[in-house]
C-alpha cells in the first residue's frame, strides 16, 4: 500500500496547472465585449471592424492568460491553435454570409416556373421568364468540356507517373503547371482566334466548350497524378510478378485503386469551369430562347444569363431579382456536384478490414 501512494504522487506533482475546457470560450466572448466596447468608444460604425478587433483580442487575450497559468510553451500552443480557430472563422463568415444573401434574394422568382421557361420574348424590364435556356446551355457546354478534357487528362497523368522519364515527361509537366494559371479569357481568346477567325467556324456552345476544356484539363491532369501517386508500388509489383502486362496492371489495378479521388477531381474540375463567365461571353454570345444544339448558333448559360441580367437591372427590377435566382441556381448545381463526388469518393474508397 505504501508504494502504491508513493507511486502516485510524483506523476500527480508532474502536471501543472491546466486552463479550464471552457476558458477559449470564456476569452472569445470577453473579446466580443470589449471590442464592442471599443467600437462604440472610438465611433467604428463597421461590424467588419468590432469583429477583427475581437479576433486580435481574442488571440492576445490566450496568450496571455495561458502564459500566466500554463507556462510560455503551453501558450505558445494555444496561441496557435487561436490563430487556426480565428483564420477559420474569418474563412467561414464570408461564405456563409454569401450564402445567405444568395438565397435570401434569389428565393424571390425561384420557383418552378423560374426553372422551366426561358426569356424568349420577355424584355429585361419585365417580371416572368425563367433560366431554363441557360441550363440546358450549361449543361450541355460543360458536358463536352468533361468529355473532351477527361480522358486526355487522365492519359495524361497516367503517361507522367507510369511512364513519364527524361525530358518530355519533364516538358509535359511544364505545360501543365503553366496551364493551371492561365485566365480564363486568354483561353476565351485562343479558341477565338484559332477556331473562329482563323478556322472559320461559327460562334457556339461548342466553342465554348472548347475553352472549358482548356481550363479544366490542367485540374483533371494534377488531381489524377496525385491520387496514382498514392496507390501503393506493392500492388504494381504484385501484379507485374504474376506476369500481367503493365497496361492491364494500370487498368486492372492502379485505376481501380485510385477510382474515389480521380472522380472527385473531375467532379472540382466541373464545379471550376461551370461558373466561367469570360470564355462564353467571347465564343458563345448568349441567347434568350432555347437551343439545344450546342454546334450551331448562339447559347445561353448561367453565369452569362447572370451578368446579362444583372447589367440591364439598374440594382433593382425584375432583371435584378432574376441574376439572384440563377446565382442560386448555379451555386446549388455546384454544392449538388461536390456532394456527388464526396459520395462517389466514399463509395469507391478502398475498403479495409472485412
Amino acid at each position: 500500500m505504501s508504494h502504491a501512494v508513493t507511486d502516485k504522487r510524483p506523476s500527480s506533482t508532474l502536471r501543472g496547472a491546466t486552463l479550464p475546457r471552457w476558458s477559449p470560450w470564456a476569452i472569445a466572448v470577453g473579446a466580443v465585449v470589449v471590442a464592442v466596447g471599443i467600437g462604440l468608444a472610438a465611433g467604428l460604425d463597421s461590424k467588419v471592424q468590432w469583429g477583427l478587433i475581437a479576433a486580435l483580442l481574442f488571440v492576445f487575450g490566450t496568450y496571455v492568460i495561458a502564459a500566466k497559468v500554463e507556462g510560455r510553451r503551453q501558450a505558445k500552443d494555444r496561441l496557435a491553435t487561436s490563430v487556426v480557430w480565428v483564420a477559420f472563422i474569418l474563412a467561414v463568415i464570408p461564405l456563409a454570409s454569401l450564402i445567405w444573401e444568395t438565397v435570401k434574394r434569389g428565393v424571390k422568382v425561384f420557383d418552378g416556373y423560374f426553372l422551366t421557361h426561358s426569356m424568349m420574348g420577355i424584355a429585361d424590364t419585365q417580371p416572368g421568364g425563367g433560366v431554363y435556356h441557360a441550363l440546358i446551355g450549361t449543361l450541355e457546354q460543360v458536358g463536352i468540356a468533361t468529355l473532351i478534357s477527361v480522358p486526355i487528362g487522365i492519359m495524361t497523368a497516367i503517361y507522367l507517373v507510369e511512364y513519364g522519364r527524361g525530358k518530355l515527361a519533364k516538358a509535359v509537366t511544364f505545360f501543365v503547371d503553366v496551364m493551371t494559371g492561365i485566365p480564363s479569357i486568354v483561353a476565351g481568346l485562343f479558341i477565338l482566334s484559332f477556331w473562329i477567325l482563323m478556322m472559320g467556324m461559327d460562334y457556339s456552345g461548342f466553342a465554348g466548350s472548347l475553352a472549358l476544356s482548356i481550363l479544366m484539363m490542367p485540374v483533371v491532369v494534377r488531381s489524377t497524378e496525385e491520387m496514382l501517386k498514392l496507390v501503393p508500388n506493392e500492388l504494381r509489383e504484385a501484379s507485374l510478378a504474376l506476369g500481367v502486362p503493365k497496361w492491364r496492371t494500370i487498368l486492372k489495378v492502379v485505376l481501380p485503386t485510385s477510382i474515389g479521388g480521380i472522380t472527385t477531381g473531375v467532379m472540382l474540375a466541373v464545379a471550376r469551369i461551370t461558373g466561367e463567365t469570360a470564355p462564353v461571353l467571347l465564343l458563345v454570345w448568349g441567347a434568350a430562347y432555347i437551343n439545344n444544339n450546342p454546334f450551331e448558333g448562339a447559347q445561353a448559360s448561367l453565369p452569362l444569363y447572370i451578368y446579362q441580367q444583372y447589367a440591364n437591372s439598374a440594382g433593382e427590377g425584375a432583371a435584378y431579382d432574376r441574376a439572384w435566382a440563377a446565382a442560386l441556381v448555379l451555386i446549388g448545381f455546384v454544392m449538388i456536384l461536390n456532394l456527388v463526388a464526396r459520395g462517389i469518393a466514399r463509395w469507391k474508397a478502398p475498403k479495409t478490414g472485412r
